[in-house]
């Protein structure tokens, strides 16, 4: 895969307690690079902004960049992108660490 992303994203739909895999939009990622503004325009795509922030229907949104997995600095850091209940906007938060083996 173009930019080192894995070309795939997994949805999980926690009302229903399942998951899909989905090829990742490559055109958006080239465009937007990074966990954040890929997050922020699956979010925008995806949601409509009247949602309420803490209602079933907001998506909450676990985005890593092209480096994830590798040994670059910084390469064990995602995004977290929501809409928030305190502001009604976009909400990003970016995290770090180990999720497995």
């Amino acid at each position: 895969m173009p930019y080192g992303w894995t070309g795939q994203l997994l949805r999980t739909d926690l009302t229903k307690g399942s998951t899909t895999k989905e090829p990742l939009n490559l055109e958006w990622a080239r465009e937007y690079i990074g966990g954040r503004g890929l997050g922020t325009r699956y979010l925008y795509e995806e949601m409509d902004p009247t949602v309420d922030a803490l209602s079933p229907d907001n998506k909450l949104i676990f985005a890593t960049g092209p480096l994830t997995g590798t040994y670059a600095p910084t390469g064990g850091r995602y995004m977290v992108i929501c809409k928030s209940p305190l502001t009604d906007a976009v909400a990003c938060s970016n995290s770090g660490g180990y999720w497995g083996p």
